[in-house]
């Protein structure tokens, strides 16, 4: 008997899918480059469950019914052409690709055009929550012709995240909308991270707090409306894990890798001329950290301000977790503006209540704070910037004296905290009527005769500045 359902490429995530695909009702068929790991697979995890292994992709084409549902879970890039290209001939009309890796939202657009013009089916599915939601229920973004996606809909929300208003998946839109909102999706990611980070440093290195004290203070920040969130919950935890007197993070070289997605979101933010600057400089600060040796000679030459907060701990605590909250909002809101833009610009159509509402569980950004969001982008789908619902807006006005507090304390300890400061750059500039730029396109007309708009007149006007007595 044929089975219902397809998985190429059994690394972490693509074991853990299969598995959560079979567990919700449908056979699957599996299939990995290296023999090892197909069997592997099946002589350990999938042992009494209904999964056929096959040994070439003629096999494994051949043991599903049709029209056949093949999830590719392989590296992206080049990686995800050389498979659609080996599989194409092997398949029939109406048979469906679905791509689950983390693939550029372009290449996806010229796959999805490229197969429905061969007569073929294809998704580009955002897979969020690591390898615990890839097993247990993911965020899934999936974008594609509505066609494609209403044929592995009843698929798909079985295997999501359900939260208390559905399963964690929905039509995202056309064409690469699905990947696109998952790269936006781990650019906020990138911040989230961040910001915690920068919390952290903070406590640690200003206020002299220990690790206990560090988990206790994740912990109970976990348990309030606006903090509640898996990179919360997970910092909490981090802080439990010791090697004899040592937390283990303190053992972690402080050198964070990156993927590509956050990367992916700042040069598109650029390009679209949509302004992401926490985002940004998450990216910024996981560039900084790699230069380690750069970073351990400049310490022994270049010094800065130090020492050590130890009144008002508490109060400091509180201003901190302020901070971090104020700029998580900012965070979302670049984000979210990110989306409506390329919406508007690609045509996705995106429903960004909806988006949010999918990230509320399984997703590594899943927070309970989301549910504000869902309700923001609901009452006032118009809305132009998360900074103007009323909710955030207030919080912000609440909350700002300790934000500033914060991000001054940290100059004035020398802690670089570069996504607070940008936040807080991003709000200060949104809520401004006027900014310097009037300077800067003075400054353009001057040396290269670029033009200029006036407020007080209509028109475009460019003038003499080196005469004596300039003319307009």
């Amino acid at each position: 008997m044929a089975q219902s359902f397809g998985v190429i490429g059994l690394a972490v995530m693509g074991e853990n899918l299969a598995l959560n695909v079979e567990r919700n009702g449908f056979p699957i068929s599996v299939y990995n480059r290296s023999r090892e790991k197909t069997d592997a697979f099946m002589a350990n995890r999938a042992v009494g469950k209904n999964v056929v292994a096959a040994y070439s992709l003629e096999e494994f084409v051949a043991s599903l019914e049709r029209p056949r549902q093949i999830l590719l879970m392989v590296k992206a890039g080049k990686p995800v052409d050389a498979v659609i290209e080996q599989l194409m001939p092997l398949l029939d009309p109406d048979d469906m690709i679905i791509d689950g890796g983390n693939s550029l939202y372009e290449d996806t657009e010229r796959r999805v055009k490229t197969l429905e013009a061969a007569g073929f089916r294809f998704i580009g599915m955002g897979v969020s929550g690591g390898e615990e939601g890839a097993l247990n229920g993911p965020s899934l973004m999936p974008g594609g012709t509505h066609a494609a996606y209403e044929s592995i809909e009843s698929m798909v929300r079985k295997i999501a995240a359900q939260v208390d208003d559905g399963p964690c998946v929905t039509y995202i839109g056309p064409g690469g909308a699905g990947h696109y909102v998952k790269m936006v999706h781990n650019g906020i990611e990138y911040g989230d991270m961040q910001l915690i980070a920068e919390a952290y440093d903070l406590m640690k290195n200003v206020l002299g707090l220990g690790h206990q004290q560090l988990h206790e203070i994740f912990a109970q920040w976990n348990t309030t409306e606006e903090l509640d969130s898996f990179l919360i919950e997970i910092t909490a935890d981090i802080f439990t894990k010791a090697e004899g007197d040592t937390a283990l993070v303190e053992k972690i070289l402080d050198a964070a890798g990156q993927k590509g997605t956050g990367r992916w979101t700042v040069m598109n933010a650029l390009e679209m001329g949509v302004s992401i600057p926490t985002i940004t400089a998450a990216v910024n600060a996981r560039i900084m950290s790699s230069l380690k040796d750069e970073r351990v000679a400049a310490s022994t030459q270049i010094s800065g301000p130090d020492g050590t907060i130890t009144d008002n701990t508490t109060l400091w605590i509180n201003k901190i977790r302020d901070a971090l909250y104020c700029s998580k909002i900012c965070s979302y809101a670049q984000g979210m503006a990110l989306l409506r833009k390329a919406s508007e610009t690609y045509g996705y159509d995106l429903d960004l209540g909806e988006c949010a509402r999918i990230w509320k569980g399984g997703c590594i950004i899943r927070a309970r704070f989301l549910n504000k969001i869902k309700h923001a982008f609901s009452e006032n789908p118009a809305l132009p910037n998360l900074l103007l619902a009323p909710e955030f807006k207030q919080t912000i006005l609440d909350r700002q004296s300790a934000w500033r507090d914060v991000v001054a304390m940290a100059a004035q300890y020398g802690v670089p905290v570069p996504a607070f400061s940008a936040s807080l750059d991003y709000f200060d500039s949104y809520r401004r009527a006027q900014l310097p730029q009037n300077l800067t396109q003075a400054q353009r007309d001057y040396f290269g005769a670029h033009t200029y708009q006036r407020v007080d007149k209509e028109g475009t006007f460019h003038t003499e500045w080196t005469k004596e007595t300039a003319t307009v």
